[in-house]
Order: structure tokens, then C-alpha cells, then sequence
């Protein structure tokens, strides 16, 4: 077999990385043959973000830096971008979509490290440390157990039981407690875990209420003042999910009265964009209450992990195709062949695209060795194999390029 040759060499494929995502990423990379690589150690914003997408192919971000539909418009060949975390909200997604540019994420790598950190929260805040330790830092010696519980036997309520809910109710079963959960769709429960059949039935029945839902239009402000008072006198309330979904000013009224024992926050509806600008929240001051700068999935462990698994989804679509994960595109996935063409299609949905994507191949008197079409809302996607069609690749490449409705059109590779 001679060497592959591609539309893209590797080595021009330009790379940039933007708030010191993990070394693991940059090694799989590597690994892969994509070694032309720029690092950033922070988010980058407006004019700044701008200048640095010319010429990039793949951009790989966290939670800050925010990739507007005027940033995508001055990113002149970006194809792909990798989100090194769970959420894509920086990200438009639908514009995306529209200009033939897959979102990636890692929904899974950080579950373990958030679950971990709640668990924590829940036993510091039934215990009262935050506010002991307060206490001891400034020479005062509080040694009492008034208000302070063990988590054995308590009741957590869990308020969206996907991929960290679930896991966090395997840690609280271990502990003892009993688990209730809440989720707008069924959720096959882990364990002795058992499900309830309203938000509110939860928040009248657990000692420790966790939230773990996506930023929807529908969570926003889900637990406000009503929900607040719903909950049981004496309740801890965490929030380790988005910053949109408690009413923080609701929520440090209800621990100045003693409705609510205690929080823990770690995300918040407006975030500081570095380590230089202020922080301001109404839970700041109060007794009993964790306040913290959105690191529930920042642990060594979930970095490495994330880094290898978004690295791994944006190697794939570059090198096959493949769009499995994407969160913002048509899911496609083909095995690479050892010999053949691959192309790739990407156009706007209409009547007739596949039928004149096959003609390309059928006046050629060629036949397609492999063939995924899916469409995801107005956006359809086309990968398409042949082997006898090596010599063609090129002119098919352009025939695609040239149908109504394309948004992009790329030779994945050609191997003989």
C-alpha cells in the first residue's frame, strides 16, 4: 500500500489550545501526527480570539472563552472545536452547525471528581465545618455538636440523576444514606436508589439536596424562593451544576432565618474571567456556606481524562470523519479502510443532495464501497467510501464542492 495521501496534511493542519488544557491532549495529538500546536495558558476574548483563529483548523477550549457567531465569521478555516469540559453554552452552537463546524465535549471524564467533591460538601455542611473552621482561623474555639449530624441515615435528594447523579448515589449509598432522585425523563436508579415522582416531593423529603442538571431553558432558576421554602427545615442545598439554576439572593435569605443549615456553590450566574477581577455573590459572609471557584471537574485525574477524550473525538472526525459525541451535528460514523477514497459532505437539508452526491460516482461508472448519511435539523451529513475511485478523488472532491447548498466538502484521504 502507498503512502495515504490527504486534502490536509497533518502537519498544516493548524491547532490551538486555550486555557492550559492537559499535556494529554497535546500527546495524543502528537500521536496521531498533529504536532502543529499552539498553547495559550488563558481564555482569550474578542480582538485577541479573533487574530489568533486566522488560519486555525481545530480550536480546543474550556468553560471562558466564549466562541460567538462574530468570532465563528472570523475564523477563516476553522473546521472543528473540542470543549475540554461537560458544558458547550460558550459556544454557538447553532451557528456552528450552519458554518459545517462539529462541537465535541467529554460528558463523562469529570462524573467521578464532582461526585466526590459534593459528597465532601454534604458532610462539611451537616457537620458545620465551614463555619467552625471560620471560627478557629480567627483564634475562636467552638466545640459543640449543636447542629451537627452524621450523613448516615440522612436522606439526599438528587435533582438530575445522569452521569454524575447516578454515580454520586452509588458514594451516598456507601456512606449509608438513603438516596431519592428527581429527573424529567426515567433513569434506571443505581443501587437501592429510589425515584420521586416531583421536585417538590424531594425538596419536602431530603436532608441534603444536590442538583446536577444541564443550563436549559428549562433549569433556569428551578430552585427559586418557592422551591427553597419547599425544602425540609434544616436542609443542606448543593449546587455543583450551573450558575443559572438556584436564586443565590433566595437562598442566603433562607440561611440568615435557619430554614436552610447550609450550601455549598461552586458555579455561579456570573463568573470572573481570571484570577484578577473580583468576585461578588450574596452567599459571601454567611455561616456555613462553601464558596467555590468552579473547580468541581478540576482534579489532575478528570484533566488527563478529559484531555485524552476530546483529543481522541477531534483525531477521529479529522482522520475518518466521524462525528460520534458531536453535540451540535448529525452523528456519523465509519470503520477507516486500508485502501480507497473517503470524502466527506456537509450541506444545507434539501430534496436531492444524496441522489446527486451518488452521480459523481455513477457517471464515473464507479461503484461506493461504504456509504452514512444523517441529517440534525437543517444540516445533513455525507461520508462516502470508494476504492475503485482513487485516480478521481480530486475531481469528485470538486463536485461536491460545487453542489447547491454545500457548506463544506473535504477528501478525508486517498490510499492506494
Amino acid at each position: 500500500m502507498s503512502p495515504t495521501r490527504l486534502s490536509l496534511p497533518k502537519d498544516k493542519i493548524k491547532i490551538l489550545l486555550l486555557e492550559g488544557i492537559a499535556d494529554s491532549a497535546v500527546e495524543r495529538l502528537a500521536e496521531a501526527g498533529y504536532a502543529n500546536v499552539r498553547r495559550e495558558p488563558k481564555a482569550l476574548d474578542g480582538a485577541a480570539l479573533t487574530k489568533a483563529l486566522k488560519g486555525v483548523h481545530v480550536l480546543g477550549i474550556r468553560s471562558r472563552t466564549q466562541v460567538t457567531s462574530e468570532v465563528l465569521a472570523a475564523a477563516d478555516r476553522l473546521f472543528t472545536i473540542g470543549c475540554f469540559c461537560i458544558g458547550t453554552n460558550q459556544v454557538a452552537l447553532d451557528d456552528a452547525a450552519a458554518r459545517g463546524i462539529p462541537v465535541f465535549n467529554a460528558p463523562f471524564s469529570n462524573t467521578r471528581s464532582v461526585a466526590e467533591l459534593t459528597l465532601g460538601e454534604i458532610v462539611m455542611l451537616m457537620r458545620g465545618i465551614p463555619f467552625k473552621s471560620g471560627a478557629a482561623h480567627r483564634g475562636e474555639w467552638i466545640k459543640s455538636a449543636e447542629n451537627s449530624w452524621e450523613v448516615r441515615g440522612k436522606t439526599l435528594g438528587i435533582v438530575g440523576y445522569g452521569n454524575i447523579g447516578s454515580q454520586l448515589s452509588v458514594l451516598a449509598e456507601a456512606f449509608g444514606m438513603r438516596v431519592i432522585y428527581w429527573d424529567h425523563t426515567g433513569k434506571l436508579p443505581h443501587g437501592n436508589a429510589q425515584p420521586v415522582a416531583s421536585l417538590k416531593a424531594l425538596l419536602a423529603e431530603a436532608d441534603a439536596v444536590t442538583l446536577h442538571v444541564p443550563e436549559t431553558p428549562d433549569t433556569m432558576n428551578m430552585i427559586g424562593a418557592r422551591e427553597i421554602r419547599a425544602m425540609k427545615k434544616g436542609a443542606v442545598l448543593i449546587n455543583n451544576a450551573r450558575g443559572t439554576v438556584v436564586d443565590l439572593e433566595a437562598l442566603a435569605a433562607a440561611i440568615r432565618d435557619g430554614h436552610v443549615l447550609g450550601a455549598a456553590v461552586d458555579v455561579f450566574p456570573v463568573e470572573p474571567s481570571g484570577k484578577d477581577e473580583p468576585f461578588a455573590s450574596p452567599l459571601q459572609g454567611l455561616p456555613n456556606v462553601i464558596l467555590t471557584p468552579h473547580i468541581g471537574g478540576s482534579t489532575g485525574e478528570a484533566q488527563w481524562r478529559i484531555g485524552e477524550e476530546v483529543s481522541r473525538k477531534l483525531i477521529e472526525y479529522s482522520d475518518t470523519g466521524a462525528t460520534m459525541g458531536a453535540v451540535n451535528f448529525p452523528q456519523a460514523q465509519l470503520p477507516a479502510r486500508p485502501t480507497g477514497a473517503r470524502w466527506v459532505h456537509i450541506h444545507r437539508d434539501a430534496p436531492g443532495i444524496l441522489s446527486r452526491i451518488n452521480e459523481s460516482f455513477a457517471k464515473r461508472g464507479l461503484n461506493i464501497s461504504g456509504q452514512y448519511y444523517q441529517t440534525a435539523g437543517s444540516i445533513g451529513y455525507v461520508v462516502v467510501d470508494s476504492v475503485e475511485a482513487r485516480k478521481d478523488a480530486e475531481q469528485i472532491l470538486e463536485e461536491f464542492r460545487a453542489l447547491p447548498g454545500t457548506i463544506r466538502a473535504r477528501l478525508i484521504y486517498e490510499r492506494r
